[in-house]
């Protein structure tokens, strides 16, 4: 995409202007965006975007700018612009940079795709659509949105790197509501994988709309949640979210290296249940939050962020090492082109245990099982989070009774991770975005069955 012979002249004038270390970041994309409901076709866009973006180190400060040209000159002058935020010049002489591929680097899996034309694609939704009406009279909305994005990108250094990287991702968001009445609610589920449509087309879809249809009819008829302190067995899947946002964002250097993380200085420490191990790894195939190489070009790997309870490392990108001295991880990410990379999480998720549902349920006693979380958020810098349970239960003698909804589990980081004290077999991922300085990346989370011991639960009751 971009002449090597151009990446090399632009470090050169990178570097001229005084800057220690410059990369260069080269994306293409091919989108298609699909948005279904009431039975018919919204919306249909597509398109191409590219962009280069040139970053400049001074130092531990950086600059960065981006621009839609390839033209040589019009990147030196960006680079020249970008520059004169600092008035150091340095004399270097003619670099000798054959840009190598970084060692190690194996290509993450993802599913291969063929060629399917986009009346195939809308025919796909249609019959979504038609399975989940015939599911339940009360059906009173189905809406559907088909992500498709093809994304290629080049990264150029001043070290000589030259890494690439195809980055297909596909997503399915399917939404059904049900009313009965003055009550109505939404069921959902979104699968997503680091691949092309035949991902989309290899799903089951008569499961899909069954579990749909059944979320929504749960939730329509179930009773408000109780409030209080309780213990609380959160289900597999998508209720790791509660671990991504109420720890993995506290262990990115992008706060850590600002000391605004609560546990900047815990590494070694016991700041966990010891029956809580957790990891961060970006080279499981075909997952939507898989890479190949980060933003940065460094391979991706597997990063073990909590064993037995005690935290064994941080999500660190190039900055993050220049300013904390914790190892790099490939785990500098950005939404594309227009954004500076930062340290980000990719598949997140809880180990397995070796406890059943069955021995989670029994300690219990009384309780609540939340069986689907949905959205939330966590301020870093204290901890403090809020979750929405879509899906939950409330447990009696440790048996699950009736449905409740409503409920919203409250609290610090630090404090439930404590908590955690039960982990079963039952692994489960779901895909997410996530949302932070560098832009929405895609992000797995995931979990088997978990016992948080106590926690706040808000709730209507």
């Amino acid at each position: 995409m971009l002449e090597r012979s151009i990446a090399k002249d632009i470090i050169h004038e990178g570097l001229t202007q005084g800057a220690d270390f410059c990369d260069i970041f080269v994306e293409k994309s091919n989108n298609q965006v699909i948005s279904f409901s009431s039975s018919e076709v919204k919306n249909i866009q597509s398109g191409i975007d590219f962009g280069i973006g040139i970053r400049l180190f001074f130092g531990t400060n950086s600059l960065y700018a981006y621009t839609n040209s390839k033209n040589k000159e019009d990147l030196l002058s960006l680079t020249r612009k970008l520059a004169n935020y600092y008035s150091k010049k340095n004399k270097t002489d003619n670099l000798h940079l054959d840009f190598t591929q970084p060692l190690n680097y194996r290509e993450v899996p993802f599913i291969q795709s063929d060629d399917y034309s986009l009346e195939y694609k809308i025919s796909h939704l249609r019959k979504i659509d038609q399975l989940a009406r015939q599911k339940s009279s009360e059906v009173s909305q189905v809406s559907l949105g088909l992500i498709l994005k093809d994304t290629q990108v080049e990264i150029f250094n001043s070290e000589g790197l030259y890494a690439h990287e195809f980055r297909p991702y596909s997503r399915l968001s399917t939404i059904v509501t049900t009313a009965d009445g003055s009550k109505q609610a939404d069921g959902s589920l979104l699968p997503g994988a680091r691949g092309g449509f035949k991902f989309i087309d290899q799903l089951n879809l008569e499961e899909l709309t069954t579990e749909v249809v059944r979320q929504s009819l749960c939730i329509q008829k179930a009773k408000p949640a109780p409030a209080g302190k309780m213990p609380v067995i959160i289900d597999n899947g998508f209720g790791g979210v509660i671990f991504h946002e109420a720890c993995g964002h506290l262990l990115e250097t992008t706060s850590v290296e600002k000391k605004s993380s609560v546990l900047w200085n815990k590494k070694g420490e016991q700041i966990a249940h010891e029956n809580l191990s957790a990891v961060d790894d970006g080279t499981l195939d075909n997952e939507w939050g898989s890479i190949s190489i980060d933003d940065e070009g460094m391979p991706t790997q597997k990063t073990q962020l909590i064993k037995n309870g005690k935290l064994q490392n941080f999500l660190c990108d190039r900055m993050g090492h220049l300013k904390t001295g914790h190892p790099r991880t490939g785990s500098a990410r950005k939404q594309n082109y227009r954004f500076a990379p930062a340290s980000r999480m990719r598949n997140t998720f809880i180990e397995c245990g070796n406890f059943s549902m069955d021995d989670m349920l029994q300690s219990v006693g009384d309780g609540l099982y939340a069986k689907k979380m949905g959205g939330g958020s966590v301020n870093p810098s204290t901890g403090e989070f809020n979750f929405n349970v879509q899906e939950g239960y409330i447990v009696k003698n440790g048996k699950i009774e009736q449905a409740v909804r409503g409920a919203t589990l409250i609290g610090l980081g630090e404090d439930v991770l404590k908590k955690i004290s039960m982990s079963g077999k039952n692994f489960a991922l779901a895909t997410g975005m996530c949302g932070s300085v560098s832009g929405s990346v895609p992000v797995t989370v995931g979990q088997p069955a978990i016992k948080v011991d106590e926690i706040l639960v808000g709730g209507q009751a």
